[in-house]
């Protein structure tokens, strides 16, 4: 027996062409399955509750895979509703769902998988010695930090989205979940082999990335078998290799050929990569075994606020002296603010086209002929964080150095206002893994009322 599995794009949102998805549903897959979140942005789509994609873009790709799921007769499979999979995110994926049932005149069954974790039962496994850190630079979990956090979630595995899949619903939402987890789950249920699903699902998860060139707007076909699997793009412009696929297998990991999932370690070590026709490769030799089930739990708290300021720089004798004036700009701004507690606010200064992206670790510091500077402050309240960036920008602009022949300015301001309030910054502070007993007993099943 085979399975094929259609992935539209790598988030659900991003888009995919129309001309790629017809394509593919005249391969008659037997599964929509996207994914729709991630943390990769960091905490703040979950610590804020926001989708990680505007309405506009989750409805138009929603709209085109409930059509074709409708057409085949195929469930649509959605992981990580909104973003970060949290109740506030599921329940906005939902509502869109919801708003286009409407509008098509069908009543699907949906089915939603929540993922959110009450605070009582972490701390109750923290209790029992079934929580640890995922990283050192996260604090330990306590009841005053969960109490600040708003909502945790964990990342389901493929067994409790295996048993809502038995259900049968038409469209099925699951909230945080580990992104191979519903393109392996759909496998599994089908007799096939876990390894060979969840490395399928590990290269599906992210769209047409895997193939050449790669990208995340375009869809993806994969198909099981009983020793193995192809992948090929729906778009005739895009080609596997046996390359493209093996790189995307190392895509996101911390190890070259294990990877650590719910429940599951991967091991990728044999595997085979095989050009079997012209965009198409085949994929043999996956293993998997079955640690204890440990789920990990991500939750975001609000630390501080933030304001920047985006600008640039030509001068030769500025770019060559940036350490030396920033520091004495953030001096002149301590003394300006003298009354405010230095250790409530936070400057900092990043040198595109010098070492924004390395920063201390750029190993080439040739000076370019022009920079682009971005600088913010992070602050405990919005007010101070704006205040403490107006002195900076202000103290910037018009700082004397030696050299310097003109007054009129240091930067250059690609839009005003110059000065942007970003809002409230958020940290992960739970990130952690939980060991269950259960892989199915975090995440209830219900249907939803559509």
């Amino acid at each position: 027996m085979t399975t094929t599995i259609l992935s539209p794009c790598g988030i659900l949102g991003y888009g995919f062409p129309v001309a790629s998805l017809e394509a593919a549903l005249a391969e008659k897959p037997d599964a929509i399955v996207v994914d729709a979140g991630s943390t990769d942005a960091g905490p703040h789509k979950l610590g804020a509750g926001v989708a990680i994609v505007s309405r506009r873009a989750a409805k138009k790709d929603l709209k085109a895979l409930m059509n074709g799921a409708r057409e085949l007769g195929i469930p649509l499979i959605i992981g990580s509703a909104g973003g970060a999979g949290a109740r506030v995110h599921t329940e906005w994926t939902l509502e869109i769902i919801r708003e286009i049932a409407r509008e098509t005149a069908w009543t699907p069954k949906v089915g939603v998988i929540w993922a959110d974790i009450p605070d009582e039962k972490i701390l109750k496994a923290l209790e029992e010695g079934k929580i640890e850190g995922m990283s050192e630079n996260v604090p330990a979990i306590t009841p005053e930090t969960l109490a600040e956090t708003n909502g945790v979630v964990a990342q389901m595995g493929s067994e409790p989205i295996e048993k809502a899949l038995r259900l049968r619903p038409d469209i099925l939402v699951c909230g945080r979940a580990y992104d191979p987890a519903p393109f392996a789950a759909f496998g599994i249920i089908r007799g096939h082999d876990p390894a060979l699903c969840y490395h399928l699902g590990k290269i599906l998860e992210c769209g047409a990335l895997c193939a050449e060139p790669g990208t995340t707007k375009d869809v993806m076909l994969g198909r099981l078998d009983d020793t193995g699997f192809e992948v090929w793009a729906a778009n005739p412009a895009r080609k596997c290799t046996p390359v493209s696929v093996a790189a995307h297998t190392f895509y996101e990991k911390d190890h070259p050929y294990i990877l650590k999932g719910p429940g599951i370690v991967l091991n990728l070590e044999k595997c085979s990569f095989t050009q079997v026709s012209d965009g198409r490769v085949r994929v043999e030799g996956s293993r998997i075994s079955f640690p204890p089930y440990a789920i990990k739990l991500e939750g975001a708290r609000k630390t501080a606020y933030r304001t920047f300021v985006l600008a640039g720089i030509r001068d030769p004798l500025l770019i060559s002296r940036l350490d030396e004036v920033e520091a004495g700009v953030v001096e002149s701004v301590r003394a300006t603010y003298s009354e405010i507690p230095a250790d409530s606010y936070q400057i900092r200064f990043v040198h595109y086209g010098l070492d924004g992206v390395m920063g201390e670790n750029e190993p080439d510091r040739t000076l370019p002929h022009e920079i682009g500077l971005m600088f913010e402050v992070i602050a405990d309240t919005q007010e101070k964080a704006d205040a403490i960036c107006a002195s900076t920008r202000s103290a910037y602009l018009h700082y004397g150095y030696p050299g310097r022949k003109s007054t009129a300015g240091n930067l250059a301001f690609p839009f005003a206002p110059s000065d942007i309030s970003f809002g409230p910054v958020y940290v992960f502070s739970v990130y952690h893994l939980m060991y269950v007993d259960d892989a199915s007993e975090c995440f209830p099943f219900e249907w939803a009322e559509v």
